[in-house]
């Protein structure tokens, strides 16, 4: 053979190797061949030269890394030419430079491509270039200083609490995101508040205006008496009418960020999910890069939809629409769109195909022409009221008709979240304000006292923390799904729910943070943000590497000696030796294990997960066991009803487990289905 070409996935391996032909072997690494060590160490023992440069030291880490890479080796030889094609990003260009360093590549070319077709990709071949090190620095910036808070604090705070806990750099403030809206709705108190509606001949509604007669300071009108009075009043002046116009632009197109939360709001899937799926559309050849927080299309992105906008009959804006990108984008990757839009539907599994679905859909929209409203405003004023605090009561009514849907033709408007309520705009598309004169009496039919109280804030969902942490600059929406994983499967938090899964903290969450709140910078949003500026300087060749990481491993340093944390009572004991339970996810779901595995003397006891607590004990099965000679232990009937927010099981497990792995599918009849029988 003659060029070599490395790309990350076997997927996107096989959609290039397809576009390619014989002249190329295109083979995957399957991620990162090598990284950090991944165990806590002693802060003598960091892999990181934290008294010298903060040079790393990495390892080929599991048995299929050092497969994959004895296999790129021995392809290496045969090339004449090799092609590290890893994605277009900070962790692709570090992809691409761990390869060269494990495969001894002298001269390898490095090219990226936006989307995975034929076009690009020989485009992208013509024009090779050399590793970027100013990104490799950046990436490997960011997973040092990573891994200097993971190597110091977590072991740490694991050995003062007598149980295993993790602190993370975006982890932590994370959670503490979480915890501290749990502590905001608990403490909330409810505010009791009135209004007035009158209801009108036709069908159409005004409410009446509270803040004239509000005292300075107050938010709220709290009389319920006077409220009452006001729902009574019938005679109406008509002291102001007004028609207008109104045009609502579409949303941007997606970035990652504005996928998770639509994903996660309209399609109920997790961030998670959510990029597993976009993971295998832009593999695929299907949709263009999925990691970008660029909202806007380069060139050939616009031409694509124009053209089929105008083929399609399709109401296109008379000028390229753009947004703005919020500061620190890489402009270099344009929003998410389809490789082709005459292809409606696409996907090898149902999120792929709904997920498409949408990308495809909001690309299109956010070119296509306004959505036009005609809006009607009025305000009337009580002829049979005794004024309050001085001012007759108000009322006004507002009325929304869409008499050109533009964009809406495709796309219905971004989803709500939990909790989120109707717009004004929203509520006013379903009041049908007649044609009225101003200086006329009009009389309402009848009218009702609202009564209201103030609601806490909510849980957050994923989409919400996704947007809070995007808001507040907080770790990049790449990484979004692994810090939601994270502080799930440590059980810092339960997640639950249906479509929208709520984020609430459990104890150990709790106390991991006032652990570390006021301690330790990284759990400060400021700080946190501020890393990703500097991380930022480094990929653009601004701020050296070390420099970086020194002054993040200076400050962690400093604020070791202040961290203290105490024992505490367990949330949930183990049945078997009083010890803390722990929620951990494993290959078949959430289950709930003692902490005293590791402990002497060990305890082995693992319960089922119901909603996020322990479950009953699953007893063993004294007529099934497990086959392996070395074992023989009883097997476990382990059965969830899929739902959906998740995927059920059936199957037999051995009851030695961790330390057995063994399990087995179920038969017709219920029963473990052994050695194949």
């Amino acid at each position: 053979m003659s060029t070599l070409m490395i790309v990350e996935s076997p997927a996107k391996a096989k959609s290039i190797g397809a576009y390619l032909g014989g002249d190329y072997v295109v083979m995957a690494s399957y991620g990162h061949v090598r990284d950090l060590p991944a165990t806590g160490q002693e802060p003598g023992e960091l892999t990181v030269g934290v008294d010298k440069d903060f040079g790393a030291r990495y390892e080929i880490g599991n048995d299929r890394a050092k497969a994959t890479v004895s296999r790129l080796r021995e392809a290496a030889k045969k090339a004449t030419r090799v092609v590290l094609a890893t994605d277009p990003d900070r962790e692709g260009e570090a992809i691409a430079w761990h390869l060269q360093q494990v495969l001894n590549l002298k001269n390898p070319d490095r090219v990226t491509y936006q989307e995975v077709t034929s076009t690009a990709v020989r485009a992208a071949l013509a024009k090779p270039r050399t590793i970027n090190f100013e990104l490799v620095h950046a990436q490997e910036a960011r997973r040092v200083v990573d891994r200097l808070v993971g190597y110091t604090v977590s072991p740490r705070l694991s050995k003062l609490a007598g149980e295993k806990l993790s602190a993370g750099r975006v982890q932590t403030p994370a959670l503490r995101l979480v915890v501290e809206r749990e502590r905001e709705i608990r403490g909330f108190k409810v505010q009791q508040h009135y209004g007035a509606e009158l209801a009108f001949s036709g069908g159409w509604k005004a409410t009446w205006t509270v803040k004239p007669h509000l005292a300075n300071g107050a938010e709220y009108w709290t009389d319920k008496d006077v409220a009452t009075r006001i729902s009574g009043v019938r005679r109406l002046l008509v002291h102001g009418f007004t028609d207008g116009k109104a045009k609502e632009a579409p949303p941007a197109a997606f970035t990652t960020s504005t996928l998770q939360q639509e994903g996660g709001k309209r399609l109920g899937l997790s961030v998670k999910e959510v990029m597993d799926a976009a993971q295998g559309l832009f593999d695929s050849g299907l949709i263009t890069y999925h990691r970008t927080d660029s909202p806007n299309f380069l060139d050939e992105g616009y031409g694509l939809i124009s053209a089929y906008a105008q083929e399609a009959g399709l109401p296109l804006a008379p000028e390229r629409r753009s947004w703005k990108a919020k500061a620190g984008a890489q402009e270099g990757h344009e929003a998410i769109r389809p490789t082709k839009f005459a292809v409606e539907a696409a996907g090898a599994t149902e999120n792929e195909r709904q997920l498409y679905a949408l990308i495809r859909m909001r690309a299109l929209a956010s070119q296509l022409a306004d959505a036009t409203y005609a809006t009607r405003t009025v305000q009337l004023r009580a002829l049979d009221a005794d004024p309050v605090n001085d001012v007759l009561p108000g009322f006004e009514a507002k009325g929304r008709v869409l008499i050109d849907r533009g964009w809406r033709v495709l796309y219905a408007g971004d989803a709500k979240d939990e909790g989120e309520d109707a717009s004004e705009d929203e509520q006013a598309l379903s009041n049908p304000i007649p044609q009225l004169e101003v200086g006329t009496e009009i009389s309402a039919e009848n009218g009702r006292l609202l009564e209201k109280k103030t609601a806490p804030p909510k849980r957050y969902t994923e989409a919400g923390l996704v947007k809070k942490l995007e808001e507040l600059g907080l770790g990049r929406p790449a990484t979004y799904a692994s810090i939601l994983g994270n502080i799930a499967t440590r059980s810092y938090v339960t997640v639950e729910g249906g479509k929208h899964k709520v984020l609430a903290p459990t104890q150990t969450g709790e106390r991991l943070i006032d652990a570390v709140v006021g301690k330790c910078r990284f759990a400060d949003y400021d700080y946190t943000a501020g890393m990703e500026d500097e991380l930022d300087q480094v990929a653009a060749g601004n701020r050296p590497y070390v420099d970086v990481v020194g002054a993040a491993w200076r400050q962690l340093e400093s604020e070791l000696p202040g961290l203290q944390m105490t024992a505490a009572e367990p949330e949930h004991k183990c049945p078997d030796c009083d010890r803390g339970l722990r929620r951990i996810k494993g290959a078949n779901g959430f289950f709930w294990a003692c902490t005293g595995y590791s402990a002497d003397p060990q305890c082995k006891t693992t319960l089922p997960d119901a909603r996020g607590k322990p479950g009953k004990r699953v007893e063993a099965s004294a007529e099934h066991k497990c086959d392996d000679p070395a074992c023989g232990k009883p097997l476990i009937h382990r059965v969830k009803k899929e739902t959906k927010a998740a995927k059920g099981y059936d199957f037999w497990g051995c009851s030695g487990f961790p330390t057995c792995k063994r399990n087995y599918k179920t038969g017709p009849d219920g029963k473990p289905v052994m050695n194949g029988k």
